[in-house]
């Protein structure tokens, strides 16, 4: 059986990421100094967000995908799965969470493993067996250990504060500007979003790799994922179109994406489904040779 080991590709992809996003972010806070915003304003106003999204994004998340907190006595066999996988994560449990959902789906969400939710779907659970949900939920586990939940949420909230910030300087510049200096304004905040968004998109591939992985060693049957992957992917066309747009904002979190509207896969939050069947065939191949 494989052994835990830590992903350095996962490590140095997330370090790349945020210091990357920091980068273009300062350049655009100089640019939106220039066209005469006082600095102390963008960055109190900048500050205050990344501390909200930091502290309170898994009761956001929460809160947006109707997600409710239940107790041990409420879903005893939910918990007891997610207990057993937590030991043999070496984990410190983490809350465990269900959405009343047509969506067959799963997230993590929480700044760190110690105030982390797991959440499942009530879909999710009745298409899936015991073997399965438990596949799935060490994925979500695995996204939690790894830490990459915190830093997909932080960087997400870099890919959207250009677009406030945008909307305030319009405001507060439109009267005492020309149009060139709004102008340049919208191409950079376009830029820096357009940039974001490739780099988290990116990160949020290689994460869905890394926590298959992480599935497939935690259980010890990457198979079980291999089904879970399939027939999650297998509901999707059969779930009312308006359930899946009212969730489409939460994609990145699902361990499938509940939108097939991305045309190229540079665009995409999840690797192809059979790319990550084919990695998860390979690790089962080497498990077999262990």
């Amino acid at each position: 059986m494989k052994r835990w080991q830590r992903d350095y590709g996962l490590s140095t992809r997330m370090f790349l990421t945020m210091f990357m996003l920091v980068v273009v972010y300062i350049a655009f806070i100089g640019v939106l100094s220039y066209l005469g915003l006082p600095l102390i304003t963008i960055l109190l106003f900048a500050g205050v967000m990344l501390f909200a999204q930091y502290y309170f994004s898994d009761k956001m998340v929460l809160y947006s995908t109707g997600a409710r907190v239940v107790t041990e006595s409420e879903e005893p066999g939910l918990h007891e799965i997610v207990s057993r996988l937590c030991i043999e994560a070496d984990l410190p449990k983490p809350r465990v969470a269900v959405v009343n959902s047509s969506i067959p789906n799963a997230f993590a969400t929480g700044r760190s493993p110690k105030k982390a939710v797991v959440a499942v779907t009530t879909a999710l659970m009745q298409k899936l067996d015991r073997n399965e949900v438990s596949a799935v939920l060490a994925h979500e586990l695995t996204h939690v250990k790894n830490r990459d939940v915190m830093v997909l949420t932080i960087a997400s909230f870099f890919s959207t504060i250009a677009f406030f910030l945008v909307r305030y300087l319009i405001f507060f510049a439109g009267g005492r500007r020309g149009g060139g200096q709004i102008m340049l304004a919208w191409v950079a905040s376009i830029a820096v979003w357009l940039v974001s968004y490739l780099l988290i998109r990116a990160l949020s591939r290689y994460r869905e790799f890394a926590a298959d992985r992480g599935a497939a060693i935690i259980t010890g049957h990457p198979s079980h994922l291999v089904s879970a992957l399939m027939k999650i992917s297998g509901s999707m066309d059969r779930v009312p179109t308006e359930d899946l747009r009212k969730a489409e904002g939460m994609n990145a979190f699902y361990i499938i994406p509940i939108s097939k509207s991305s045309i190229m896969a540079l665009f995409s939050t999840h690797p192809p489904l059979k790319k990550r069947i084919a990695a998860l065939e390979k690790i089962s191949r080497e498990m077999e040779l262990a």
